[in-house]
C-alpha cells in the first residue's frame, strides 16, 4: 500500500509540471580575473560556452537555454552556438555581484520561467543525460532544488596557525586508516550545476525546501578557474566530453584549402621576381601522419586563389598528397570524389577558409578553420583552431582529427575505468 502510494505521489508531482517552462542559464560575466574572457576561450576547438550550450541543446527536457552576459563578444559567441542571450544590468555585473542576484534579475525579465537550470559554463564534460536526470528529481521526485556532486576520497585535517598547536584529522582514524576501497569516500560540490523551482530563487535561497544532490561521475567533474587547469580539461573533454548527437567518426578523407590554411593566404615577391608563399614545415609533416593512419589528403585550390599552378604543386608534392587546382564549385568536386570512393559526408574531415568552403565545412563530418577565418566560416565549423593559418593551423587540425579517432576507439573501454581509482 505505501509503496503504492509512493507511486501516485509520483505521478502528481510530475502532472504538475506538464506545462512548467524549464529554462536552462548560463552565466557568463566577461570580467574574469583568473582567466581574462574564460568563458569564450578555445577549449579543444570549441569555446569553453560552447561546451555546456551543446549539452543543454540537446537535452530533450528543456524549454529554452540562456547565456546571461555583459560582454558583446561572449553575447556574439552565445548566439553562433545557438543560446539566446539576456544582457545583465550593471548592477549585477560588477565583481561583488553574486549569481543569485543575476538569476533573480533573470527571473524578473523572463517571467514565464518555472524552473531555472543554472549551468557553469566551466563545467565543459556535461551531458544532456545529466541534466535529464537532475531535472527528472525535479520534475517527477519533487524535489525543490538539485545540485550535482562528485564523490572523493581525500582525508581532511584542520587548519591550523603559526600557534605550534597540532593540526588535528577531520574524517579519519588515524589507528585505522582504511584502504580506499573500504571507504565510500565524502560527497563535494563539483561546480557543474543547480537546479531551483522559481519561489526557491525569488525567496532569495532562505528556504529551499526539498534538496537533493545528484551524484556525477570523477571523469565528468571538471572544474576550470585558473590557466593550469586547462590542459588537464583539454585532454579530460577530449575523452569524456559531449560532442554532440553525431558520435565522432573515422575520418577516411581530409580536404584543406591550399592558401589561407596550408599557407597563412599572404603572397611574396622575390628580388628576381619569383613569387613566394610561406608554409610551416609541422602543418607538412602532419599530412604525414594523417596518411599513416589511413586518413587520405587532398589540396584544394579555388578558381580565385592566387597561388599559382607551379606553386600549388610544389606544395602537394612536398606534402606528398594530391591537388585539385582551381576548383569553380568546391562542394560540386568534392561530391564527385565522395562518389569514387564510396564515401558519405560523414567521413570527410574538411579544413577550409573562404567563401567558397561554407557549404562544405557544413556538410563534412569534422571541419576546421584557422582563428582569423571569416565569421561566416567560423559559425560553419566545427573546430576552431589556436594556431594560426601557415603557421601550425592545418597540424592542430590533424591532430584533433587523430585525437577523436582515439576516443572512437577507446569508448569501448571506457566502461573498464577503475573509478576506485579514478
Amino acid at each position: 500500500m505505501d509503496s503504492f502510494k509512493m507511486v501516485q505521489d509520483c505521478l502528481k508531482v510530475s502532472s504538475s509540471f506538464k506545462n512548467t517552462h524549464r529554462a536552462a542559464l548560463i552565466l557568463a560575466r566577461g570580467g574574469s580575473k583568473g582567466i581574462p574572457l574564460k568563458n569564450i576561450k578555445i577549449l579543444a576547438g570549441v569555446p569553453l560556452i560552447g561546451w555546456v550550450v551543446r549539452a543543454a541543446l540537446n537535452s530533450e527536457l528543456l524549454d529554452s537555454v540562456w547565456v546571461s552576459t555583459d560582454h558583446d563578444e561572449i553575447e556574439r559567441v552565445a548566439n553562433l552556438w545557438g543560446a539566446q542571450v539576456i544582457r545583465r544590468s550593471p548592477e549585477v555585473s560588477r565583481d561583488s555581484s553574486s549569481s543569485l542576484e543575476t538569476i533573480q534579475e533573470f527571473l524578473r525579465l523572463r517571467p514565464e520561467v518555472d524552473i531555472v537550470c543554472h549551468i557553469q559554463a566551466t563545467s565543459p564534460c556535461l551531458h544532456p543525460y545529466h541534466i535529464n536526470e537532475a531535472l527528472k528529481m525535479i520534475t517527477d521526485k519533487g524535489y525543490d532544488y538539485v545540485f550535482s556532486v562528485v564523490r572523493r576520497h581525500q582525508f581532511r585535517w584542520s587548519e591550523v596557525n603559526k600557534d605550534g598547536k597540532n593540526t588535528i584529522p577531520l574524517n579519519i582514524n588515524l589507528a585505522k586508516r582504511p584502504r580506499r576501497q573500504d571507504w565510500a569516500g565524502e560527497l563535494f560540490e563539483n561546480g557543474s550545476f543547480y537546479f531551483y523551482k522559481r519561489e526557491i530563487l525569488e525567496n532569495g535561497l532562505q528556504q529551499c525546501g526539498r534538496i537533493a544532490y545528484y551524484e556525477m561521475l570523477p571523469e565528468h567533474s571538471v572544474d576550470i578557474d585558473v590557466d593550469i587547469d586547462w590542459p588537464v580539461a583539454e585532454e579530460r573533454v577530449l575523452r569524456f566530453g559531449y560532442f554532440g548527437q553525431n558520435k565522432p567518426a573515422h575520418f577516411r578523407l581530409l580536404l584543406c584549402s591550399v592558401s589561407g590554411c596550408l599557407t597563412d593566404g599572404q603572397m611574396y615577391t622575390s628580388a628576381s621576381g619569383e613569387e613566394l608563399v610561406s608554409t610551416n614545415t609541422r602543418d607538412l609533416t602532419a599530412i604525414g601522419m594523417l596518411q599513416r593512419e589511413k586518413t587520405e589528403v587532398i589540396l584544394m585550390s579555388s578558381s580565385d586563389d592566387p597561388v599559382s599552378r607551379t606553386l600549388a604543386e610544389k606544395l602537394s608534392q612536398q606534402a606528398g598528397c594530391t591537388l585539385r587546382y582551381m576548383v569553380e564549385h568546391k562542394q560540386a568536386e568534392v561530391e564527385c570524389l565522395l562518389k569514387d570512393r564510396g564515401l558519405q559526408w560523414e567521413d570527410v574531415a574538411y579544413f577550409g577558409t573562404d567563401t567558397q568552403d561554407l557549404d562544405c565545412l557544413l556538410k563534412a563530418g569534422l571541419s576546421g578553420v584557422p582563428p582569423d577565418a571569416p565569421v561566416a566560416a567560423m559559425i560553419a565549423a566545427k573546430y576552431t583552431c589556436h594556431s594560426p593559418s601557415g603557421r601550425g593551423a592545418l597540424r592542430e587540425f590533424a591532430q584533433h582529427i587523430l585525437l577523436l579517432k582515439k576516443k572512437v576507439t577507446s569508448e569501448m573501454y571506457e566502461d573498464c575505468i577503475d573509478r576506485k581509482n579514478f
